[in-house]
């Protein structure tokens, strides 16, 4: 039932934030009281405290590595004795890596992390540090509303949000108009777009598969246009099946597209990085990732700056899901480590860099703000407005799967995509195995129930 509300809050989430920036045309939008709020009082006695910090922005194709260095400077230049190191690591190796530290005790003072079913094992071993007694009512005042909901778990925080994220449809318009085709409405209109730019010998669309989880994205929207927010949501909160018509249809949905030569034949061996910067550089017509990847195509030395449309991801005719739903929400965030010898000093640090992020990245088209930010709406990029502007017309948010569950489930549901990519297994036995993730953890209910 807590997901079940998630998407209805994070409407509102993005309704303020437009209503905000529509006010803020001459003035700053601030913070409660116009200040970073503050924790508690930090004592930190004579001797300074380095805090280790680790994250996952480690090139420059990382749209949010500048904005996340800003941010750690403004806070070491500061605070010169509680000073941040920090170590970085790719996505997919990052997830491993951070796993591996919580479960033999050597995590760091504070890390990078995804909310809802990633962090859910991390909490209910007692490795995380519940924030509740140090965060001040400013603080949380601070943070729109809304935005704890996946990092909060048992009527409590674990975790701060950085920003919000959105599934974005970019496309590049000066390729459109090259040959003459618009840019799709429908999924009908985007086979034919395939067919045009395939004839033109023109890869119609990016994805990175050698990752995972960009491969998902896909699938994960098409459920949203042919199940809906609401059953997308029950099912994998688990009280709904996946093996229905619906589930079925997206998975073979993302079939026409593959068979219809919407990828790159070695989208296999490509990383998300590898196939963003296809879009990037003029070579790819569309693009469907995060809100994130918009940081990357505003920058001024970006071949593709200036050309970039943003929509929703087209629409299924006669679906019975929801035309307007987005994949995405509040999920990254940074967290700390229960086993922190400098409790107050990480928690203070955390909600600056958090804060400061989610304006050094809004600015930059990055992110959306999860906290109410002091800048002046000309200072926000085009495409973050843009964005802000599409989001505001919206039937609800889920976020992408392999976040919303738990464990190896994440992973299940990644690989089950990767085989519709190589062929390996139908639709209908994709929501079959899909659904088997259901049935096995009811059952696996059920046998430590008998064994009480």
């Amino acid at each position: 039932m807590k997901n079940m509300k998630y998407y209805l809050k994070l409407t509102f989430i993005i309704g303020m934030i437009l209503v905000l920036a529509a006010c803020n045309t001459q003035n700053a939008v601030s913070v409660p009281n116009s200040t970073v709020p503050e924790v508690s009082s930090v004592t930190t006695g004579e001797e300074p405290i380095t805090l280790k910090l680790w994250h996952i922005w480690v090139t420059s194709s990382d749209s949010n590595k500048r904005p996340f260095e800003k941010a750690l400077k403004d806070w070491n230049d500061a605070n010169p004795n509680i000073q941040i190191v920090t170590e970085a690591t790719e996505s997919e190796a990052y997830k491993i890596k951070i796993r591996t530290a919580i479960a033999v005790n050597e995590a760091p003072d504070i890390f990078f992390g995804w909310g809802a079913g990633f962090a859910k094992p991390f909490v209910e071993s007692g490795k995380i540090l519940a924030l509740d007694e140090y965060l001040t009512q400013d603080t949380l005042n601070s943070i729109i509303p809304g935005s704890l909901e996946n990092f909060t778990y048992n009527n409590k925080i674990y975790a701060l949000p950085t920003f919000l994220i959105a599934g974005i449809f970019y496309c590049n318009q000066e390729l459109f108009d090259k040959y003459d085709v618009s840019i799709p409405n429908t999924f009908d209109e985007l086979i034919e777009v395939v067919k045009v730019f395939n004839n033109n010998k023109i890869t119609p669309m990016a994805v990175g598969l050698r990752d995972g989880w960009p491969g998902i994205f896909y699938q994960n929207i098409l459920a949203i246009r042919t199940a809906g927010v609401d059953k997308c949501i029950s099912a994998l909160n688990k009280e709904t099946s996946f093996y229905q018509p619906e589930f079925i249809e997206s998975a073979q949905k993302l079939k026409e597209l593959i068979d219809a030569g919407a990828f790159y034949n070695g989208s296999i061996q490509l990383t998300q990085y590898e196939a963003e910067s296809t879009f990037l550089m003029g070579k790819v017509p569309m693009y469907y990732c995060g809100s994130w990847s918009a940081g990357s195509m505003d920058r001024e030395d970006c071949p593709v700056k200036g050309k970039v449309v943003v929509k929703n991801f087209p629409v299924l005719t006669g679906a019975t899901g929801d035309n307007n739903g987005f994949l995405g929400g509040a999920i990254d965030n940074f967290m700390i480590s229960s086993a922190t010898k400098h409790k107050k000093e990480a928690v203070s640090a955390m909600v600056e860099i958090c804060q400061n992020l989610s304006k050094e990245s809004y600015l930059s088209g990055a992110g959306i703000p999860a906290w109410y930010v002091d800048v002046n709406s000309n200072e926000v990029s085009p495409l973050s407005a843009n964005i802000s502007e599409l989001l505001s017309k919206n039937d609800g948010f889920v976020l992408a799967w392999d976040t919303f569950l738990t464990g190896e489930d994440a992973q299940t549901h990644i690989d089950l995509v990767s085989d519709i990519y190589s062929g390996k297994i139908t639709p209908e036995k994709f929501a079959m195995e899909m659904q088997r993730l259901n049935t096995s953890s009811q059952d696996s209910s059920i046998d430590q129930q008998n064994n009480q």
